[in-house]
């Protein structure tokens, strides 16, 4: 196993616990992490008093990978859901609540945009247009469009710029002119493929899917109460306690076969960079080989490792561009934020401006509004995100800059009026993949790709979803993938996703998106 993050350890899981985590280990697993902690984009630390998360703080409900994981570990008792709903978005000089009726940022109910002052009276009249303009199909040959190509054409620009962008586009920090509808919103593009009402359309696969939603009246989202990191925590427990040896500080820089064992199998040696004779958390690790391989790494990674053996994979891997971002988690004193903390929190859209320049936050989470066991007297605990594909401004500036520069956005945004008692800067390089528009052909072009590489497979953000239910879900089948590859047998297929998507999952690591889903339907 490459790769400690989320995936990996699903996929660890898998191979000693099975689905349902009761299984006695079968096969022996060993965990190589190139950096010295695991977790990957889950991590938490101690701050102003309480552990918060740097990245992710929760998981969407209606997908079941993270909550199953949670009760095969015993962390039942740990759930916490989220303690507010709602949210805002920068519009038009000033915060606005998000209109009712949202489906993943596009509108599925006119009156409640045209009222919500997010869009201007000529603005809103363009949006009905899509309720009583006739509409013919518009599918493509290619079978997929980017989200800002179909939402622009159907229900006008200021829609995508000021509400699928900031939400579709703030969950993978990219771009929605870019990223793949097919991949990221399959329900829109179906919808778009049909003539009538877009609108209309997405309202009645809202009310379809929570009418097979089995417990619609439970929490959007679910956190732990010691983190959301916690659950990375507790896997390692578990895995340990199975007999896995987890090494960290331990990069891999190549992969190649060797000699068929007892088996018949194909067998793989690792070669370790550059940390091969540290003392790693687990002891010293020799020279490796192994019956199967599982990079649970980032896709620039996984391209250099498979180039020599799935050439088509290294060269749909490599091709996949990531986004960098930043979070600022600031402690402020209480009374000290002079507007209300409504909700969860707010987006910015990429083309507003904050002061006459260009806004540089992205979004921010009333943290200690959100998770009421974060709340304490005397602060008030904000979470803010900057940086996006095409906008690294943020790289540019130091820590202590980057603070101010966000406490001076905030000043207008939520006329913030005192420094903060506490603040901290925590960077995620290429965190992001962006899933551009034929993501889904590149996919399934890598794991057509590795079907002829017996034993390896691949796993993470990069696939079929950024959130931590998807990632999950990446490494268990990954996992699954490898065991029937020694079997001979077609792997198992992975259960499928409440509403079919596993890319929509709002809470990822580590943009403010979730705090403009609040109460809505992002699942559907």
């Amino acid at each position: 196993m490459v790769g400690a993050g989320v995936a990996g350890l699903a996929a660890a899981w898998e191979l000693v616990a099975g689905t349902d985590g009761d299984r006695p280990p079968t096969v022996e697993v060993i965990v190589l992490e190139a950096s010295g902690r695991v977790g990957g984009n889950l991590q938490s630390a101690a701050f102003a008093g309480r552990e918060v998360d740097l990245a992710a703080d929760a998981f969407l409900a209606r997908r079941p990978e993270a909550t199953q994981l949670c009760t095969e570990l015993g962390l039942d008792d740990e759930l916490v859901p989220v303690g507010a709903s709602g949210a805002s978005i920068w519009a038009r000089h000033r915060l606005r609540p998000m209109p009712d009726g949202l489906n993943l940022g596009i509108p599925t109910r006119w009156w409640p945009l045209a009222r919500s002052g997010i869009l201007s009276p000529t603005e809103s009249v363009r949006v009905a247009w899509d309720l009583v303009g006739p509409h013919r199909r518009t599918g493509t040959a290619f079978g997929d469009r980017s989200v800002g190509d179909i939402v622009g054409a159907r229900l006008g620009r200021p829609v995508v710029e000021r509400l699928a962008d900031p939400l579709i586009g703030g969950i993978h920090a990219g771009s929605a002119d870019m990223l793949s509808a097919a991949a990221t919103f399959p329900v829109l593009i179906a919808a778009s493929n049909q003539p009538g009402s877009l609108m209309r359309r997405l309202a009645l696969a809202g009310r379809l899917d929570r009418q097979r939603d089995t417990d619609p009246a439970g929490p959007g989202f679910w956190s732990l109460r010691h983190s959301t990191a916690s659950l990375t925590d507790a896997l390692v427990l578990g895995l340990r306690s199975r007999g896995v040896a987890i090494h960290t500080d331990a990069p891999v820089d190549l992969i190649e076969r060797t000699r068929s064992g007892r088996s018949g199998r194909t067998r793989w040696r690792f070669g370790l960079g550059p940390a091969d004779m540290t003392e790693r958390s687990a002891g010293p690790v020799g020279p490796l080989e192994v019956d199967g391989v599982i990079l649970a790494v980032p896709a620039i990674e996984a391209a250099g490792l498979l180039a020599g053996h799935a050439p088509v994979a290294s060269e749909m891997l490599g091709a996949i561009r990531y986004s960098s971002v930043a979070v600022v988690t600031l402690s402020l004193p209480a009374g000290t934020v002079g507007a209300p903390l409504v909700g969860t929190g707010f987006l910015v859209p990429r083309t507003s401006d904050v002061d006459g320049r260009p806004a540089l936050i992205t979004g921010c989470t009333y943290l200690s509004r959100k998770w009421p066991h974060l709340a304490r007297p005397g602060d008030e605990l904000l979470r803010v995100s900057v940086g996006r594909f095409g906008d690294e401004r943020h790289l540019r500036l130091g820590d202590d800059e980057l603070v101010g520069a966000v406490l001076a956005e905030l000043a207008t945004l939520l006329d913030v009026r005192d420094e903060p008692l506490d603040a901290l800067v925590t960077r995620w390089d290429r965190a992001f993949p962006q899933y551009e528009v034929g993501h889904l052909l590149r996919v399934g072009r890598i794991e057509q790709s590795l079907d002829t590489v017996p034993g390896v497979a691949v796993a993470g953000a990069a696939l079929r979803g950024v959130g931590i239910p998807a990632c999950i879900a990446s490494g268990r089948s990954a996992a699954r993938r490898v065991l029937a590859s020694w079997e001979g047998a077609p792997p198992r297929a992975a259960t499928p996703a409440r509403g079919g998507d596993p890319a929509i999952d709002a809470v990822v690591e580590p943009t403010e998106a979730t705090a403009a889903v609040g109460d809505q339907d992002p699942d559907t």
